[in-house]
C-alpha cells in the first residue's frame, strides 16, 4: 500500500485567509525589494562571519565620522545595519515557516502522486478493453515518451501501452 506522509485539510477560508494575512505582511514591509538573478550574483553579501565585521565598522564609523568621505552617508548606513537586524527574525521566523510549508507540499503531493500511481494499476488491471479506456489513455499520457527519430509516437517509459 501507499505511504500516507501528511493528513491536513485547508479550507477555502482558511486558504484565503492565509493570502491575506501574507498580502497584510507585504504591505507592511513597503520597501521590500526585488533582485534580479545578476544582481543576486554580483552584490557582496552580509553572511554570519560578517556581521561582526559589520558591527564593528558602524562603531569606527559612529567614533570617527571625519574619516569617512564627504559624501559618504552615515545616516543611511546606520539605517541599513539596523534594518539588517531587524529583518534578521523575520527572515529566520519566514525561513522555518518556507520550510515546513514546501515539506508539507512536497509530502502532500507525494502522498496524491503515490496514490494516482496505485489507481492507474489497478485500473490498468480491472479495465481492459472496457469502460476505463479513456481515463488509462489519459494516465498513461504521463508515461509516455517519444521513441528517438520518431516524432509523434509515444511510448511508456515501461513499453506497456497505456491500456496493457
Amino acid at each position: 500500500m501507499t505511504r500516507d506522509l501528511i493528513q491536513g485539510v485547508l479550507s477555502p477560508e482558511q486558504q484565503q485567509a492565509a493570502l491575506q494575512t501574507l498580502a497584510q505582511l507585504q504591505s507592511q514591509l513597503p520597501f521590500l525589494t526585488d533582485l534580479s538573478i545578476d544582481e543576486r550574483k554580483t552584490l557582496p553579501k552580509m553572511g554570519d562571519k560578517s556581521r561582526t565585521f559589520v558591527d564593528q565598522g558602524l562603531a569606527l564609523a559612529n567614533q570617527n565620522p571625519g574619516i569617512l568621505p564627504r559624501d559618504f552617508d552615515l545616516e543611511e548606513y546606520r539605517r541599513d545595519v539596523t534594518l539588517v537586524r531587524q529583518l534578521e527574525p523575520l527572515v529566520l521566523a519566514m525561513r522555518e515557516l518556507m520550510s515546513r510549508l514546501e515539506d508539507t507540499y512536497l509530502a502532500a503531493g507525494s502522498d496524491a502522486y503515490s496514490q494516482t500511481l496505485l489507481v492507474y494499476q489497478v485500473a490498468k488491471l480491472a479495465g481492459k478493453h472496457g469502460a476505463l479506456d479513456q481515463h488509462l489513455d489519459s494516465l498513461g499520457r504521463r508515461f509516455a515518451r517519444k521513441a528517438p527519430g520518431a516524432a509523434g509516437n509515444a511510448t511508456p517509459a515501461n513499453g506497456n501501452t497505456p491500456a496493457s
